[in-house]
């Protein structure tokens, strides 16, 4: 029981860790090019305001409201990249094991 709970823990540490990888390969590598493909559009900069930024009366900074849906479109270029991995890794895995278990099994040896 304790070697599954350390394979889950190392499991959730390695993910976490190939989750950022991911975003930073997608952030930096992939989508700067598609953005110049598209007329130099940063994918990270894409954004609705629905209220500009004010200031109240009392001379506070009141932040804008916006839809930031170009880190949407980042995220999920980000999910099916990882998606697409484990994936192909499973598949993978599962082609092995079958390929195991399809092996014949050595011949038992006569004893006399």
């Amino acid at each position: 029981m304790k070697g599954n709970v350390v394979d889950l823990a190392v499991g959730v540490i390695i993910g976490g860790a190939f989750g950022k990888v991911v975003s930073s390969v997608v952030a930096d590598v992939i989508m700067p090019p598609i953005g110049v493909l598209l007329g130099g559009v940063n994918f990270s900069d894409l954004a609705l305001t629905i209220k500009e930024a004010t200031k109240t009366t009392a001379g506070v900074d009141v932040p804008a409201v916006v839809i930031s849906y170009g880190k949407f479109i980042q995220t999920v270029v980000d999910f099916t990249i990882v998606a697409a991995v484990v994936f192909l890794m499973i598949k993978l895995m599962n082609s092995m094991k079958k390929k195991a278990e399809e092996a014949p099994a050595k011949p038992p040896v006569p004893t006399n």
